[in-house]
């Protein structure tokens, strides 16, 4: 069976489980959120008061941990979690854990176990520099901290949670370090990926950039502007 896989990386906040999931449907494919997956390790380790170090000593507290999909929402042992990943703490959570070998080994295996059996647009950190280097299509979707600060406080009110701007550019600016320097795969865009940078587009001008380049198209004719993405490498 062929498949088809669009991984789809960028920091926080830069709209990837939106446009992935816009995108999924658009090609009648399955949407994996990776940083969903992270949330919920982040989520059970508030709720079970682990720290860091006791999964770094104890890696056996994930054996029992089983992290699915189902109608776009991610279940953590058979319970639908929703909203309650969403917060600004299990957001932090997610990201202290995430740095640590036994949960990113484990995700990861479960992440690329995943692509090897289905059609997949799957988003997160390194799907295309690490989880899923042989993707089919790669992308690095971005936006300036400021932009991806408004963006979490409007969706955050629209939840009812009250949020503080200044806060929130902080958190975000603090996650963005640590995802980039952290030891063990770090954010960072793969060589081959094309970077979309979203800061001056509305969510429709991304997702048919994007369709655009997968089915070969002009990006610049597809959004009816100038060219709304660019390659890595320096075009010879």
């Amino acid at each position: 069976m062929e498949l088809t896989r669009i991984a789809i990386d960028g920091p926080s906040g830069s709209g990837k489980s939106t446009i992935s999931r816009l995108l999924a449907e658009a090609l009648h494919l399955e949407h994996i959120d990776t940083g969903a997956m992270y949330r919920a390790v982040g989520y059970e380790a508030l709720r079970q008061g682990w720290s860091t170090r006791d999964v770094e000593a104890e890696p056996a507290l994930l054996d029992g941990m089983e992290i699915d999909f189902q109608d776009g929402g991610v279940l953590l042992n058979g319970e639908a979690l929703g909203d309650r990943i969403r917060t600004p703490e299990v957001a932090k959570a997610a990201s202290d854990f995430s740095a640590l070998a036994p949960v990113r080994a484990k995700l990861v295996e479960l992440q690329r176990g995943i692509g090897r059996r289905k059609s997949v647009v799957m988003d997160g950190r390194d799907i295309g520099s690490n989880v899923l280097t042989d993707a089919e299509f790669k992308f690095y979707l971005t936006a300036s901290v400021e932009e991806r600060a408004r963006r979490r406080c409007l969706e955050l009110r629209q939840k009812g949670i009250e949020a503080d701007p200044a806060q929130v550019q902080a958190d975000i600016a603090a996650r963005d370090y640590n995802d980039s320097h952290r030891k063990l795969n770090p954010l960072c865009r793969a060589e081959d990926a094309v970077e979309i940078d979203s800061s001056a587009m509305e969510i429709p001008e991304v997702l048919d950039c994007m369709l655009a380049l997968i089915r070969g198209k002009d990006p610049a004719a597809a959004a009816g502007t100038a060219p709304c993405a660019r390659e890595k490498k320096e075009q010879k």
